[in-house]
């Protein structure tokens, strides 16, 4: 028996929460259908579904910043999971370890991640 989220609910995705299976930061949020749950499962490399791209996403593939699973959770209605991974390098696509890198004060906002990489320079085609 394959123990899956229930993918019906939100049209065939379910929301992925990622955290430092170590430091329990959270790293990012995105979407899996059921062809990037089951390759997750396979690999044990975080793999998501890319809305804008409409494709599968192996997170790290092009970057080098890969996600290895060491645990998953489902959210009580098994439409929502929580992936703890042991994060290689950076989780955001402009350069920060967490896709959370911005904390709002007031009327503004201020960096508070630590940018690893430069995106112009590794995604520079």
């Amino acid at each position: 028996m394959i123990i899956e989220p229930d993918f019906e609910k939100a049209g065939g995705l379910v929301t992925a929460v990622v955290q430092d299976a170590a430091t329990k930061e959270l790293l990012m949020v995105a979407y899996m259908n059921r062809d990037a749950w089951m390759k997750t499962i396979e690999t044990g490399n975080a793999t998501y579904w890319s809305r804008s791209r409409n494709e599968l996403w192996v997170k790290g593939k092009t970057s080098g910043n890969i996600q290895l699973v060491k645990e998953i959770r489902f959210d009580c209605d098994a439409d929502a999971v929580l992936l703890l991974v042991d994060q290689k390098g950076a989780a955001c696509h402009e350069g920060y370890r967490s896709c959370f890198f911005r904390r709002i004060t007031g009327d503004r906002f201020d960096i508070v991640g630590e940018r690893i990489f430069d995106p112009e320079v590794l995604y520079r085609k």
